[in-house]
């Protein structure tokens, strides 16, 4: 079985194929082109300009890769949200056009569910606490009875916008990573003093708004390294608190981190001593599938396929406030 997984929810076009022999599956290709904007943020319209334009040559790099043609294909994986709108029909219209020009079947994806499968297949993992930790998400879930059940999620912006969204208006970003390292890490390196700043933890949520709005106000009147630096820990702390209380509740051995985050070596050190506090392992999704990209698709529509899951091609509308805890995982129920 071949499936090839398209992925359009956010600043990135991917396109990665998977096969499956029957006795292991492999990701034949991964390849992606990603937007990044000359300066600001990014503007909705033009990531669809930026994805239709790029999707022909990602797709066929990702077909000569595998070393397969289109006909070789037996599911077309896409990811229908969450999502920005203009971004997610890009996708979408392309993977209907494939699916119907070469009749191939159509397999619906939830970005999030995706994030967190080629996470437990790259690293093994078999029962995580999963922190999913993205630009547009900030999420503390597990597998309970069928569905990815959240523990713990930011009330506002997500941690990753968070400080992409500082650095961008401090004047650091964009590039937001330089040398694989993020423009807040560069700059909190060489500070060190801290300021306070609000550190908002409600129960299980978090809240990164205020932090923001007091960072961005915090510039004015100290060292910007020091402020950098203040808010990454401050950020990184309200996250490690809602994790600990996540794993007494659910008494889990794994913790599971994936998302385009994932990468920060100071968060990757917080929550190296955190599992040694609670004896527990720490497994990291690797750089290739942290961020965005068309293999995550493509395995958790392999996942999806072998359990029959479709979805007839006039039904396939794009969903882009489509939480993780609306899916069924019904791929999960045969593994317990």
């Amino acid at each position: 079985m071949n499936v090839l997984g398209i992925e359009s929810t956010a600043h990135t076009f991917g396109v990665g194929i998977v096969a499956d022999d029957g006795n292991e599956i492999r990701i034949l290709s991964n390849e992606r082109d990603t937007f990044i904007p000359k300066q600001g943020g990014m503007k909705p319209s033009d990531l669809g300009r930026h994805h239709s334009e790029v999707a022909p040559e990602v797709l066929q790099k990702a077909l000569i890769k595998a070393n397969l043609n289109i006909r070789d294909i037996d599911y077309i994986a896409v990811s229908l949200g969450p999502g920005i709108g203009p971004a997610l029909r890009v996708g979408a219209t392309i993977a209907r056009a494939l699916a119907l020009k070469y009749n191939i079947k159509l397999v619906p994806v939830n970005h999030g569910i995706a994030h967190i499968e080629i996470g437990r297949f790259t690293t093994k993992s078999k029962d995580p606490l999963i922190l999913y930790l993205s630009g547009g998400n900030t999420i503390i879930t597990t597998y309970l009875d069928g569905k990815y059940r959240i523990f713990g999620e930011t009330l506002d912006i997500a941690l990753g916008n968070m400080l992409d969204t500082f650095v961008r208006e401090v004047g650091l970003a964009p590039p937001y990573v330089v040398n694989d390292v993020h423009q807040i890490d560069i700059c909190a390196n060489n500070g060190g003093n801290f300021i306070e700043l609000p550190y908002i933890v409600k129960g299980q949520d978090m809240s990164y708004s205020g932090l923001l709005t007091a960072a961005l106000r915090a510039t004015k009147n100290n060292r910007l390294e020091d402020v950098c630096y203040s808010v990454r820990e401050i950020a990184f702390d309200m996250l490690l608190e809602a994790t600990e209380r996540a794993l007494a509740l659910t008494g889990k051995k794994e913790i599971l981190v994936v998302g385009g985050v994932a990468a920060s070596v100071s968060l990757k050190t917080k929550l190296y001593n955190l599992a040694k506090d609670w004896n527990v392992e720490v497994k990291i999704v690797p750089r290739e599938y942290s961020g965005d990209n068309g293999a995550m698709i493509a395995f958790t529509g392999l996942l999806e396929a072998r359990h029959g899951v479709t979805i007839p091609i006039e039904k396939s509308i794009i969903r882009p406030r489509w939480r993780v805890d609306q899916v069924d995982v019904i791929w999960r129920l045969s593994e317990n």
